[in-house]
């Protein structure tokens, strides 16, 4: 779903129904796969039809560094590094 879509990058991985798998590419909404023989055999991913609903999980890593980037949904401050504090440490343009 495009709601995912910010968090799925190439090189990162996503979870097809508990099945760990490596994104090889992204482009927009879409994302591509390499499903090994071997993963086919071991998984039930070698049962999937067109058009099978299944369930999504996305990096971990991704979901952790936008809240800590933006803060959380109740509109709590953002922690960790951010811009603003970068720049009052002497970073970023104008900063020389």
């Amino acid at each position: 779903p495009q709601s995912l879509a910010r968090y799925i990058a190439a090189k990162g991985s996503v979870c097809v129904d508990g099945i760990s798998l490596t994104v090889n590419a992204v482009e927009g909404a879409d994302f591509e796969l390499n499903i090994v023989p071997h993963t086919l055999v071991e998984t039930t991913m070698g049962e999937f039809r067109p058009g099978r609903r299944f369930n999504l999980e996305v990096d971990i890593i991704a979901r952790y560094l936008e809240r800590l980037l933006l803060g959380d949904a109740a509109g709590s401050e953002p922690q960790g590094v951010t811009w603003e504090l970068l720049q009052r440490c002497g970073f970023g343009p104008g900063t020389e």
